[in-house]
């Protein structure tokens, strides 16, 4: 088995975004060598995500909402965890857009539905962060 390993470094200039990472994934999956096995895709810092759906400009204006209503960023004197910060919603929204997403490889290529696209989100912003890409396989 063999084994693959990168990381992509974002540095989103505003608090929250959305970016679609797919090709940088495929690049990486070409990279590996591997034509079956699976990629982990993973963000390395506590208020980033990394997940898996639709690349449409409504979808991500809907979560921006939803996750708005779910963890308020302000006022910012609402969480104790904001004593010296002002982070707190982006760990919240980070927790229910979730850390990494697992994906099959077949025939060298990534085994997404038909308009499953993997994306980075950055709930806190301004600086730079880095993702995970894991590959493992044969």
């Amino acid at each position: 088995m063999k084994s693959y390993r990168k990381e992509l470094w974002f540095h989103i200039p505003k608090r929250r975004g959305f970016v679609n990472i797919t090709s940088q994934v495929e690049e990486c999956l070409f990279e590996s060598g591997i034509s079956e096995g699976l990629v982990l895709v993973n963000a390395m810092h506590i208020t980033a995500s990394v997940f898996i759906n639709d690349d449409e400009s409504g979808l991500h204006h809907d979560y921006e909402l939803w996750l708005e209503r779910l963890a308020p960023h302000e006022p910012v004197s609402q969480y104790r965890h904001n004593v010296g910060e002002d982070n707190a919603d982006a760990h919240m929204k980070r927790q229910l857009m979730g850390r990494e997403t697992v994906v099959a490889v077949t025939n060298g290529k990534l085994d997404l539905g038909t308009w499953e696209q993997i994306f980075y989100g950055e709930f806190d912003g301004k600086r730079k962060k880095r993702v995970l890409v894991k590959i493992i396989g044969e």
